[in-house]
């Protein structure tokens, strides 16, 4: 790929999506882009950039960035993050709480919402308290798989066995079983298409806590400052924000305060 048409594509990129694409993010793109192109039947990278600019719908430019922003997840990834939020749920319950919002920002394909679902279902119990689960993400692909819930067994391994036959229903498969999201989780996790380069947000209702981990790092200081200050204005005070264990938003606001690595709370 050539210099410029590397510039002009992560330009674009960052134009669209808000991700800021480094100089040693070239492999990456060429890589994430030659598939697409195949399947175009394109053969060069300064062909498929002029694809892009001919399409007017903006299909195109979508799939460019489905196929860069996708990130690696998984079920309890960061599992003290889950310890804590159970503790958090259930103090706010004894406290009186009888509704609680929550925002998985970057929800990718499902089981960090999913997660989150199960833990509020979990604490709550018989508790007459109502919980929603908020879930979106920049990419459509990725929300269509998050909408279909569907697991393989080595996705699903990190849930308890006890909690897999509560709240999945096993399919059979080639290869292997597959693992469907049961109908308590899917009645909690509304999902959504949001991209979190673009402020202000289009919600008002105050949450309990956010995560938004391990996307943070795809964003330029600019772009992560507003999400912090969004972040802010959406908490309730005492309320949550859950990072990855690479990120920090020391310098970003003076709202928050840090309780341990990788967890704020709005002062």
């Amino acid at each position: 790929m050539k210099a410029q048409t590397f510039e002009k594509l992560r330009t674009l990129v960052y134009e669209t999506s808000g991700i800021s694409l480094g100089d040693n993010k070239e492999a990456l793109v060429r890589a994430r882009i030659a598939k697409r192109m195949r399947t175009l039947k394109l053969s060069d990278y300064d062909e498929y950039f002029e694809y892009l600019m001919r399409d007017q719908s903006g299909q195109e430019i979508q799939h460019m960035v489905d196929a860069i922003s996708t990130n690696t997840t998984s079920f309890y990834r960061e599992p003290a993050h889950f310890d804590l939020f159970r503790e958090l749920i259930d103090g706010w319950i004894i406290e009186g709480a009888r509704d609680l919002r929550f925002w998985s920002a970057a929800s990718s394909s499902g089981e960090e919402p999913y997660t989150m679902a199960i833990e509020i279902l979990e604490t709550i119990g018989r508790r007459p308290v109502k919980a929603r689960v908020l879930a979106t993400d920049i990419s459509r692909k990725i929300l269509a798989a998050a909408l279909a819930g569907e697991y393989t067994e080595a996705q699903v391994k990190p849930v308890p066995e006890r909690l897999r036959q509560m709240y999945f229903l096993k399919r059979k498969a080639k290869p292997g079983m597959r693992y469907v999201v049961g109908d308590a989780l899917r009645d909690m996790v509304v999902f959504r298409q949001f991209n979190l380069s673009t402020v202000p947000y289009p919600l008002n209702r105050p949450l309990d806590a956010i995560f938004c981990r391990n996307v943070m790092i795809y964003f330029d200081r600019i772009v992560r400052r507003n999400m912090v200050h969004e972040f802010q204005r959406l908490l309730k005070r005492g309320g949550y924000l859950f990072v990855g264990h690479a990120e920090s938003i020391t310098g970003l606001s003076d709202g928050f305060k840090c309780v341990k690595p990788s967890v704020y709370i709005k002062a």
